[in-house]
């Protein structure tokens, strides 16, 4: 009967319960319980292996570049990196509010690795996130077109709690381009929360994305409801080498 209910188990993807459910019958441990903390413990099991399931794949899904995490997030350089700040935020709140992040430093300042260690945050609260360095972002806006995917690939993006644009203004901006930022900003706004790392101070980056009118839109959208993280001194990737 026992062997009949593992397989049944199996059966039903139900397997983090079913391979506890086989040990503890081989090792004689299910006297250790009664009926419901043993049904507790490994309803418990099960639900822990599919949170750790969903959130793998979540990350997986969000194309991250770096192994970064908000754990391992580096207060003790000198880049004016405020803890308490970076605390309030890794609760996520400006996700439910729908608000937007900025994080702008020079090269080497650790501006990739903090927006992605939000990004692995948010997955791990079960938030889905998808990043893109700006470069990838423009290449996959016109293969989309060229595919013919344009509007069910800009949907994803539109419906995404949590989007992240990295390298923005690095890459020049093609028609094509703004009009996708401008999609995607005019939709977000209001609904949900997107994160931009640059290199390029704020001020600077109207001149960059050019024709002045969508300029001011997607200025406008990105500005006014967002929390600012501004990283300084020199590069932490010269400082390790240095170091090494």
């Amino acid at each position: 009967m026992e062997v009949q209910t593992v397989e049944k188990l199996i059966q039903m993807n139900i397997k983090a319960m079913a391979h506890s459910y086989r040990e503890d019958i081989e090792n004689s441990a299910l006297s250790n319980y009664t009926v419901s903390e043993y049904l507790a413990r490994i309803t418990d099991l099960e639900w822990d292996h599919r949170q750790n399931r969903k959130i793998s794949n979540l990350k997986k899904a969000a194309s991250f570049r770096q192994q970064a995490h908000p754990l391992q997030i580096d207060y003790k350089s000198d880049r004016s990196l405020d803890n308490q700040v970076m605390q309030r935020i890794l609760r996520l709140d400006f996700i439910k509010r729908a608000e937007n992040i900025i994080i702008t430093g020079l090269t080497g300042t650790g501006k990739s690795y903090l927006a992605q260690a939000i990004g692995v945050q948010a997955c791990e609260m079960l938030y889905k996130t998808l990043y893109y360095p700006m470069s990838i972002f423009s290449d996959t806006v016109l293969t989309m077109n060229i595919q013919g995917t344009y509007i069910k690939w800009m949907k994803g993006l539109k419906n995404v709690p949590l989007l992240i644009l990295d390298d923005f203004g690095l890459t020049n901006f093609t028609s094509e381009t703004r009009k996708a930022l401008m999609e995607i900003v005019d939709y977000k706004y209001g609904r949900s929360a997107v994160i931009f790392a640059s290199q390029i101070p704020v001020k600077k980056w109207h001149e960059l994305l050019g024709e002045s009118t969508i300029a001011d839109a997607i200025m406008d959208r990105i500005v006014h409801n967002s929390h600012r993280i501004k990283l300084t001194g020199e590069s932490m990737r010269r400082k390790n080498k240095l170091k090494s």
